[in-house]
Formats: structure tokens, C-alpha cells, sequence
């Protein structure tokens, strides 16, 4: 694992010994009595391994202090669902949990002021991360980030290697799920640090608990959203945009954006639906480079907040109303600056697919 240089003295010699990053971390919490996680709103695998490995680390290494898991906003997608479920993950809503003096905060998978928290009430002590969205580390006392890496989890996984900390079958799931689910597609955001963690994490993982996690059973609204993508997706020049209208649970627009970007004929692909209040999007940019998070960020600049990497970027529009008057001046305001971003001419869209025949039910 990766290490740096510490210089000390022992009495009236020097000595070059080698502080890894574990260490640093575990020493940054010593002084505090009690430990709370948390991530980002709807936690994806990533956020969720990620913070059950930390709660391994300090359990081994700091034994007898308390860590409690947290969740902001919901567990929507069936695979992370799963994953909490068949773990399990022990979570509290993160409203509920009880922070003092005596209590540090870890943020993992994201940074304090980017616009992927409901509320940045509790300030964290500790931010581990893989994004290269920058956020406000003012009074941080330890920060871990690394945006070459693909996954927060790889990060973990290296701490517990460091702390030889004995990683029972249910956490390497965990984090081996937690590392792909962030390294799939093509071209891979991953290092070959995510690959060496893979690699020691799958002899150690359950593969029949992996399995039962990447293929849960889905509900009839699932199917519904995405003819309703389908229905409703318009192709300008190398991008899709597609309304998915009312979703049940917000994680399934950024599935339909994943959906439409292995299209051969696009570059880049935006969902778009409504969720809670609010305009939920997703972006999503065929190869490396594509700056999608930085694009998204300037589209929603003054409307809402967004984040994210080159291949993949979320955001969020706050609504006063539902009403049609309200929701469509703004999706088309989304759309005109999104198209102006991409230099795309918005005479150039049309709609993906033309309306097809219909059998009679058997």
C-alpha cells in the first residue's frame, strides 16, 4: 500500500520510519469516545461498504468505542437494498444519531458542502473520498482523498490490509460489490489500486450472498419508469435526454441514464424525473474526460446543486410546486443550457423511437 515518510527523534538520534495512512487516521480518532458515519443522500454500494469497513477498523483497532452507521434520505435501488438487507448493514436515519464533543464524524464517499447531503448539520471530523468534487474541509482534521481511485471502498480496504484486520465473508462482499458497482462500464474508472483490491477481496467473499445482491427482484414501477424513458427520450446529434416523469424512488433515474449511454449512437446521456419535491437528473458521458460533473454543475449553476466524475454526474432541482407551469419552464431551461454546454443545435433532436405496432393480448 501506499505509505509516506514521517521523520521523528528518538532521543538525541533521527529516525526514518514509515506512517501509513490507517495510522494517521486511527490516531486522528483516539481522542473521541464515540464515532459517527455518514455519506451521501441515497448511499450507493460504495458509500455503504465504505462505512461498514470503517465500522470493522475501529472496532478491531479501538475496541469497546461505539460506531454508528447512518442513512440519509433512502435505500432506493434494489441492489443496495439488497445489499443492506442480506449483509447486513446496521443503519439509523442520520437525523436520529447523537453528536457531542465527545463524538467525531466520518463523511465517506463524499465532502461537506457539494450539494449531496440534505443537511451539512453535523461537520465532520474525517472525509474519505474518491470524487473529484471538491468540497469545504475547513476544520477536517483528517482528510483521505483520492480522485485517481475508482472507489471509496478500495480505500478502506486498504486501511483493514494495513491493520491486518481480520475481514470476515460478508464485509469483502460487501466491498467487493461496493468497488465494482463504481468500476463498471467502459472505459473503467479504476486504478490498478481498485483491481489489487479486488483481487484480495474475491477469494474472501461469499460469492452465492454476491450473486443473490447483483440480481434482486424488481417491482412493476421499475418497468413502467423505463417505458416511460423509453416513450419519452430524444435524440439531439450524440446526446439523449430522456423524461422518466414520477419515479417511485430516485435512484432509477440514474439506472435509465446508465441504460441509454450504451446507445452506439451517443456520446452522452441525461434523465431526468421527479422525486420529493424536486427535479432529480442524471448525467452520464460515453468515455474518460467527458467532465461530466463540472458540465452538469454549470447546467443546474443558480437552479439546483450537482456533482460528480467525468463519466457520471447527479443533480437536484428544488420545486416550489408540481405543476406543469413550474416543472416545464425549468426542464427546458436544463435542456437549452445542457445543449449550449455540448455545442449541440436543438433543431438537430428528434424523438428516439417512432411509435410501433401493438400486439393483442393472448
Amino acid at each position: 500500500m501506499v505509505t509516506d515518510p514521517e521523520t521523528h527523534e528518538p532521543g538525541s538520534q533521527f529516525e526514518i520510519v514509515r506512517s501509513v495512512r490507517s495510522d494517521r487516521l486511527l490516531t486522528a480518532l483516539s481522542p473521541f469516545h464515540r464515532l459517527v458515519v455518514v455519506s451521501h443522500i441515497n448511499p450507493d454500494p460504495d458509500s455503504l461498504a465504505s462505512m461498514l469497513g470503517l465500522k470493522a477498523l475501529i472496532e478491531s483497532c479501538q475496541q469497546g468505542k461505539p460506531v454508528t452507521l447512518t442513512v440519509d434520505g433512502m435505500i432506493a435501488r434494489a441492489e443496495n437494498r439488497a445489499m443492506v438487507e442480506m449483509i447486513p448493514i446496521p443503519l439509523v436515519p442520520v437525523e436520529t444519531a447523537s453528536v457531542d464533543a465527545e463524538t467525531a464524524v466520518i463523511m465517506v464517499d463524499s465532502q461537506p458542502y457539494t450539494g449531496r447531503r440534505f443537511s451539512e448539520e453535523l461537520a465532520p471530523q474525517v472525509v474519505i473520498d474518491h470524487h473529484e468534487t471538491g468540497g469545504d474541509l475547513n476544520g477536517v482534521i483528517f482528510q483521505d482523498i483520492r480522485d485517481h481511485l475508482g472507489a471509496t471502498s478500495t480505500m478502506v480496504t486498504g486501511y483493514l490490509i494495513e491493520q491486518k484486520v481480520l475481514v470476515p465473508p460478508e464485509l469483502a462482499t460487501a466491498l467487493l460489490y461496493g468497488i465494482e458497482s463504481e468500476t463498471t462500464g467502459y472505459p473503467r474508472e479504476a486504478s490498478t489500486l481498485d483491481d489489487g483490491a479486488l483481487v484480495w477481496l474475491f477469494p474472501r467473499a461469499n460469492k452465492d450472498l454476491l450473486a443473490r445482491i447483483r440480481n434482486p427482484k424488481l417491482p412493476q414501477s421499475h418497468f413502467a419508469t423505463f417505458q416511460n424513458s423509453l416513450i419519452n427520450a430524444f435524440l439531439y446529434r450524440d446526446l439523449i435526454v430522456s423524461w422518466c416523469g414520477e419515479v417511485s424512488q430516485p435512484d432509477i433515474i440514474a439506472e435509465i441514464a446508465d441504460f441509454f449511454i450504451r446507445f452506439d449512437q451517443v456520446n452522452w446521456a441525461l434523465a431526468v424525473g421527479l422525486f420529493d419535491g424536486g427535479i432529480k437528473l442524471s448525467l452520464r458521458a460515453a468515455g474518460l474526460g467527458g467532465r461530466a460533473g463540472e458540465i452538469l454543475r454549470q447546467v443546474l449553476s443558480g437552479l439546483g446543486n450537482a456533482g460528480g466524475h467525468d463519466k457520471r454526474a447527479g443533480g437536484m432541482i428544488a420545486l416550489s410546486d408540481r405543476d406543469p407551469a413550474t416543472v416545464d419552464p425549468v426542464l427546458r431551461l436544463v435542456r437549452h443550457r445542457l445543449l449550449d454546454q455540448l455545442h449541440i443545435d436543438e433543431h438537430q433532436g428528434r424523438r428516439l423511437l417512432n411509435g410501433g405496432s401493438v400486439i393483442q393480448a393472448p
